[in-house]
């Protein structure tokens, strides 16, 4: 009999099934529009989202710009009809000879640097990838900051290769009631109209590997994105033959229990490296973004040990080609289980590497002999040859967390480097203001400019069309609300209360602040509401008004960020604010283009030091829009006093939080709000336009993927491609 298991969670709702396209469905002269949609990479290329958009706008927007379930909706006679269109034809010609280039390695940045290392991947596992918002297979900031590194990966042409889960059952719809208290509801993935395919072998057959898990085999299957060059594999239990618990392993991105979460862990991790050796990849360099892969570490142990090497050697050989990225220092992002969990689930592994049952758990023991707690963030540090940080002020606290580590010498001496964080510009910086930017720079300019001129041509944008630009994008954001609050009244809300929180009582010209990400306590989203009496004079205020749009979701299992979320929710329908706060439902990627590029401010309050880095103040600013922020993670060395303004360090005395209100509340109501506002009617502010120059000039000079991955290329895979001494001493 094996172990007693958990109740696995709630299977999801089937997703109703899409019908079929009809025979010949597409033109034979656009027949390739087929071949582009399922491939992620139309999702960041201007001309291919044109292409569908002039086919059928309604259609395009109404299935939230999903390219799979526009071709299988659009009538025949649209298609007909584009299918002769000079204009449209010429635009689609030209993003097929940009598709077919997807098929050739030379020409990259990657293969112009390292033509020798081309045929030699990077294994690159995270337990969330944020891609589309068609495939909610993603919370937050780890699963966008895995999306981006995989689509700049794709075009530097690094030969990365993507592992992570298929939660069928997505990550959870918000549902949030009368009371403010948020509900989760199912987000089921339909594989019919999402670029999802499954994975199968040299022989034809669906690939699936065996994995242990709590005494029964449960077959891994699965499937495959691709993400321009880049194919994303994400592994499956949700196949027959498996027993229904273990259908289930894979049904939901981050389940509450913890025995759960360890059986998916184990699946990512093991099932992962037994999937890549079964489809024939070799990577040279494995990469865990994050701990929650770090099992993947032992089971290529495990492979070492079975070849004959002591465990010394083994141990040297995972280090020697393993990266670690660590994303935060709060406690609760450390999955920590106990030995008893860990042997239920993997059963005596030690036993298939020839370890001891104490030497197997000691690769992620936190203590001494008896500590029976199992710490994934331990495993991969003692794993790991290289291991990083996501940003300067991150390296400083992990160094500090973790030195005790390595016999709790001078933090300076902890071999722990950083990486900042960036974010794929071609996803995140809206048209309006690469258009302005392809004026001065050429249409290419994406690929071929470098950073540092780009920022130049920022800085000599004109001022008059960059404002009427984001003008532009201000309508958009406030068209979207609009239409959002319409269709929720029209379809979900029964009650008019929901529509005074919607922002459907917001206005258009009066200055916009944006607050979104996950709604965790430390990164005080009810920092404001301190102090209601002096927010509510901030945003009536008859002659400089103030707004507020507030959006995101709390964790399922984290009830403090679930009040949190209440008190924001429940202050947008309070009327003394008159309207003018916000709360936006079901945060995801669609929305938060929207919000980074529509917003004229965005605020950014992480109590220091708990913010990674943080990377939504990079997409605002990519369109301009200056950040107010607490110095923390990236802003920390991102402010300059000319992108935005920076709450001080807290003194040791006093309340914290109590001090940073106070230093934000005035910064609003002395610098910010006058400075916007300091214009005649109908132009813009002088200042501000200046303030928005240097927020997109930093973050495309220093907060893009781009220059990201280069990093990560040049200072940690290269060299263990390369088997490079690796950074200082292992842990103790």
């Amino acid at each position: 009999m094996p172990p007693s298991q958990p109740s696995p969670p709630a299977a999801p709702a089937a997703p109703a099934p899409t019908p079929a396209a009809p025979p010949n469905h597409l033109p034979e002269r656009i027949r390739l529009l087929a071949d582009i949609s399922q491939n992620l990479w139309w999702s960041w290329q201007l001309d291919a989202r044109e292409l569908f958009h002039r086919i059928d706008r309604r259609l395009w927007e109404g299935t939230r710009h999903n390219a799979v379930q526009f071709l299988r909706q659009v009538s025949v006679d649209r298609l007909a009809e584009h299918a002769q269109d000079p204009i449209s034809l010429e635009r689609f010609d030209r993003v097929v000879r940009r598709f077919e280039l997807l098929t050739q390695k030379n020409g990259t940045w990657f293969a112009g640097r390292y033509p020798e290392l081309l045929n030699r991947p990077i294994a690159y596992f995270s337990a969330e990838f944020a891609l589309h918002r068609s495939l909610p297979i993603y919370s937050g900031g780890l699963g966008v900051l895995a999306g981006d590194h995989c689509k700049e990966a794709s075009d530097l042409g690094v030969p990365l290769i993507g592992v992570g889960l298929y939660y069928h059952g997505g990550y959870f719809d918000q549902l949030i009631g009368l009371d403010g208290w948020q509900r989760d509801s199912d987000d089921p993935v339909d594989p019919t109209v999402n670029p999802v395919v499954r994975v199968h072998g040299a022989d034809g057959k669906p690939c699936v590997v065996a994995v242990t898990i709590s005494g029964r085999e449960v077959q891994v299957g699965a499937w495959r994105v691709m993400v321009g060059r880049i194919p994303v594999y994400l592994l499956d239990t949700d196949l027959e033959g498996n027993h229904g618990d273990d259908r289930q392993l894979t049904a939901r991105l981050y389940t509450g229990a913890p025995e759960w979460r360890l059986r998916q862990e184990w699946v990512l991790g093991v099932g992962g490296v037994r999937v890549l050796r079964a489809l024939g990849v070799q990577p040279e360099v494995w990469h865990a973004n994050e701990g929650h892969a770090a099992f993947m570490f032992i089971e290529r142990m495990r492979e070492l040990m079975g070849k004959g090497l002591t465990p010394a050697q083994v141990e040297e050989q995972i280090r020697a080609t393993s990266v670690f990225t660590t994303h935060t220092p709060v406690a609760a992002g450390h999955d920590v289980f106990t030995a008893e969990q860990l042997e239920q689930v993997a059963g005596a592994f030690w036993n298939t590497m020839g370890l001891t049952r104490d030497q197997f758990m000691a690769f992620g023991r936190p203590g001494g002999a008896d500590d029976q707690r199992y710490e994934m963030t331990v495993l991969s540090l003692r794993l790991a040859g290289r291991v990083n940080a996501v940003s300067a002020r991150h390296r400083e606290e992990s160094r500090r967390i973790w030195r005790w580590m390595w016999g709790n010498k001078p933090a300076a001496e902890v071999p722990i480097g950083h990486v900042t964080n960036g974010v794929h510009l071609s996803t995140w910086m809206a048209r309006p203001i690469r258009d302005l930017l392809a004026k001065s720079l050429g249409s290419e300019w994406e690929v071929e400019a470098e950073p540092a001129a780009v920022s130049e041509a920022v800085r000599q944008l004109d001022d008059d069309r960059l404002w009427a630009a984001h003008e532009g994008l201000r309508q958009l954001l406030f068209h979207y609300i609009r239409e959002e609050a319409r269709n929720r009244w029209r379809d979900k809300w029964k009650d008019p209360t929901k529509l005074a929180g919607s922002g459907a009582l917001l206005s258009p010209p009066v200055f916009t602040i944006g607050f979104a990400r996950r709604f965790a306590t430390y990164k005080r989203a009810d920092l404001l509401f301190r102090d209601r009496d002096r927010l509510r004079r901030l945003l009536t205020n008859p002659s400089r008004p103030v707004q507020i749009v507030f959006s995101g979701k709390a964790h399922p299992a984290d009830d403090p960020g679930k009040r949190v979320l209440q008190q924001v929710f429940l202050a947008a329908q309070d009327p003394a604010f008159e309207g003018r706060i916000a709360f936006l439902e079901d945060y995801e990627m669609h929305l938060a283009h929207r919000m980074v590029a529509g917003v004229d401010l965005w605020l950014n309050l992480p109590r220091v030091p708990l913010e990674a880095c943080g990377t939504s103040g990079m997409k605002a600013a990519l369109n301009g829009v200056p950040q107010l922020g607490t110095l923390d993670g990236w802003w920390a060395e991102g402010y300059t006093g000319e992108n935005g303004w920076a709450i001080p360090l807290a003194s040791g005395d006093g309340d914290p939080d109590q001090q940073d209100m106070e230093h934000l509340f005035a910064l609003l109501e002395d610098k910010v709000v006058p400075m916007y506002y300091d214009r005649l009617p109908g132009q813009h502010s002088a200042e501000w336009v200046h303030m928005m120059k240097g927020a997109l000039a930093v973050a495309v000079e220093r907060f893009t993927t781009r220059r990201m991955l280069q990093t990560y290329v040049t200072g940690y895979y290269v060299p263990a491609v390369a088997g490079e001494a690796t950074p200082g001493d292992p842990p103790l």
